[in-house]
């Protein structure tokens, strides 16, 4: 039965390519994104653009227009977010406030308005992206690590929240992903040690099956390149 999925993020590589992973196996797939439009098009997607998922108004509406398309919503992966490498003396504290909107307040908004059509699903599914990096911060990382730390958070207690419900909740905690951006900012690294976009979503696509149905409250690292 094709499933009703949200991907926030979904204009983005990583986002774009966990939607077509979904679409590929017949799902009724939803991309949202504070672009305008994706660059790449998805066959059957419903895109919805310039979207700011830490307005509640503007993210609720996007949740009215899912549910009227789809008939519901099953899975919600929340990739949107943002990175700053910036030191704090050097740096700006306006970055620790950014990250924690574009990282952690966008993925709360979503969820908290989600939920009632997550928990009236037969088999609901929160997945959010965390971050290695939020384990053991390096230098330059403390805003984007706090902040996806507080993911790491979110996770954790919102899977024991709903623990008497049908909605597991699980994070993947991504080392580098092979995108162009990074690639362009990091042109002397070993790209084959990172880990591809449709790699992650293969682990997505696990947590959202029903082969998962016990697994909640996971931070699952995702690591190997190749």
């Amino acid at each position: 039965m094709a499933r009703s999925v949200i991907v926030t993020g979904g204009f983005g590589v990583l986002g774009n390519a966990v939607a077509a992973a979904f679409a590929a196996r017949g799902d009724k797939v939803a991309r949202i994104d504070f672009a305008p439009s994706a660059k790449e098009p998805l066959a059957g997607a419903l895109d919805i653009g310039s979207v700011d998922l830490t307005d509640g108004q503007a993210t609720g509406a996007a949740l009215d227009e899912v549910v009227s398309a789809h008939g519901g919503i099953d899975i919600l992966v929340n990739i949107a977010g943002g990175f700053v490498w910036e030191t704090l003396e050097g740096g700006s504290l306006a970055s620790w406030a950014k990250m924690q909107a574009m990282n952690l307040t966008t993925a709360a908004t979503i969820t908290q308005l989600a939920l009632p059509g997550l928990k009236a699903s037969a088999a609901g599914r929160v997945i959010n992206i965390g971050a290695g990096a939020a384990i053991k911060a390096g230098m330059g990382m403390g805003a984007y690590a706090a902040s996806k730390s507080g993911v790491h958070r979110l996770t954790e207690a919102l899977a024991e929240e709903l623990a008497g419900t049908s909605v597991t909740v699980n994070a993947i905690l991504p080392s580098i992903i092979d995108t162009p951006t990074n690639r362009a900012d990091m042109p002397d690294a070993d790209f084959s040690t990172w880990v591809r976009p449709e790699a992650i979503a293969d682990v997505i696509l696990y947590l959202a099956s029903d082969a998962a149905r016990a697994v909640t409250g996971a931070l699952v690292p995702v690591t190997r390149g190749g």
